[in-house]
């Protein structure tokens, strides 16, 4: 299922420069600790991305953007902008950053299966993942940049998806200690229902890449909506799993 995605995609992402393929910027919401880099690391880093290869950042060919909240914690919410590789039909793994400029810090990673694959998943298992339905049909997941007859075709594989998604860096709150990537990994969800996420946050988004969530909304009410696995979204049956932090770091302090 999921190399068709790039087959239909890949040609056009081609030509699109994944950070700003529409001229907008998503910049970092925190700074960083030490000194600004000196002549001689950047002229290392100018030799490096010369000579050395770098096979597995050129496979991420596909730009995603949309909202997660802490496992337990849904006002915990935050923008997530994934940089994609198509694995095989059935895997795509994404490395998500808090903007789409240089400086954006790594938050995490996101696995994304389909409905096939996590069918096959221990219960234990299925309880870390959420479902990708609401995240396509109300428009909150985008793919900036790609003709919208593209990312009309991605969303329509993606409704039938599922993800698994850890933040390693917690730049949700903006205070200072978050210039760092302090604490554990914690578990991140998606969406499941119209008045969970922040619209103030969407109308943000929306004003910064020019686009409207409600238009895209109504584009996709074509889009056949697959019956969200049971086991799925865990959190709204109370079944809520997060890994204790013991440095007291993260957002659950």
């Amino acid at each position: 299922m999921l190399t068709r995605i790039g087959l239909i995609l890949l040609p056009m992402l081609a030509t699109l420069p994944l950070s700003g393929c529409i001229g907008t910027e998503s910049h970092s919401n925190v700074g960083i600790e030490g000194a600004p880099t000196k002549a001689d690391t950047r002229l290392l880093e100018a030799g490096a991305a010369t000579l050395q290869s770098q096979p597995p950042v050129a496979a991420l060919n596909a730009y995603l953007d949309g909202f997660h909240f802490y496992n337990g914690r849904p006002e915990a919410q935050m923008e997530a902008h994934h940089y994609c590789s198509i694995l095989s039909e059935e895997l795509i793994q994404c490395v998500i950053y808090d903007g789409n400029v240089k400086e954006a810090k790594l938050m995490g990673v996101e696995y994304i299966i389909s409905e096939q694959l996590f069918n096959t998943l221990p219960e234990d298992e299925k309880a870390l993942w959420h479902s990708h339905v609401h995240e396509v049909k109300s428009g909150q997941l985008i793919a900036p940049g790609i003709p919208e007859a593209a990312e009309h075709a991605l969303m329509r594989k993606l409704v039938r998806t599922y993800g698994k998604t850890w933040h390693t860096w917690h730049t949700w709150h903006t205070d200072q200690k978050n210039s760092l990537p302090l604490g554990v990994p914690q578990l991140m969800m998606g969406f499941t229902a119209d008045g969970q996420l922040d619209p103030r946050m969407v109308d943000e988004r929306d004003q910064r890449f020019g686009i409207d969530s409600m238009k895209k909304r109504q584009n996709r009410a074509d889009i056949e909506p697959p019956q969200v696995a049971p086991d799925a979204d865990a959190w709204q049956k109370g079944k809520v799993f997060q890994i204790e932090d013991p440095t007291g770091a993260h957002v659950h302090h």
